[in-house]
């Protein structure tokens, strides 16, 4: 029990290392870095190779302490919008993927609603920070345009590589850690 949370503990503080690393490959054009997602990796796959309570809380960390340290995403509204939603992919990610019949289908499935329920979770957040924030709130073509419009290669993205990573894991052996 105690080596499964060490190895748990030591691959989520690795996947928030790479969620530290990553946005730095996009960083000197912001418009990619927001079309391709690339902090939600890590907290996806975190889900799935952790668990539902490590991908919940690498999720809520990294984009709060990834603006605390190093200033992107600005704290106010987008980090703390992000933190809803990625907790939200890590924990719905690793709880379906635990859950789901032990399938080749399961990944996508698990990251399919994972994804759906993060990008709604992004939404009531930003509606919440922005009617508290600004007069003019959080539009539904706001919403559209942030979940869906802009961010679908980030979306594709996630959908091909996250799948391939744990099905990769699983024929390798490599996925013992459970819940």
């Amino acid at each position: 029990m105690k080596k499964t949370n060490v190895l748990k503990l030591v691959l989520s503080a690795l996947l928030m290392g790479v969620g530290y690393a990553l946005p730095f490959l996009t960083g000197q054009v912001p418009q990619i870095g927001s079309m391709l997602l690339p902090l939600h990796l890590p907290a996806l796959l975190c889900g799935f190779l952790c668990g539902w309570p490590w991908g919940l809380a690498v999720g809520l960390a990294l984009p709060l302490t990834r603006s605390l340290l190093f200033g992107m995403p600005p704290l106010v509204p987008t980090a703390l919008a992000m933190s809803v939603e990625m907790a939200v992919y890590g924990a719905a990610a690793g709880w379906l993927y635990a859950r789901l019949p032990q399938k080749p289908w399961r990944a996508y499935a698990a990251l399919g609603v994972a994804m759906l329920l993060g990008r709604a979770a992004w939404g009531l957040a930003s509606w919440v920070l922005y009617a508290a924030l600004m007069p003019s709130g959080f539009a539904l073509n706001a919403f559209w345009a942030g979940a869906f419009a802009q961010a679908w290669p980030g979306m594709v993205l996630q959908a091909v590589l996250v799948p391939a990573v744990v099905l990769a894991l699983e024929r390798a052996r490599l996925m013992p850690l459970k819940g």
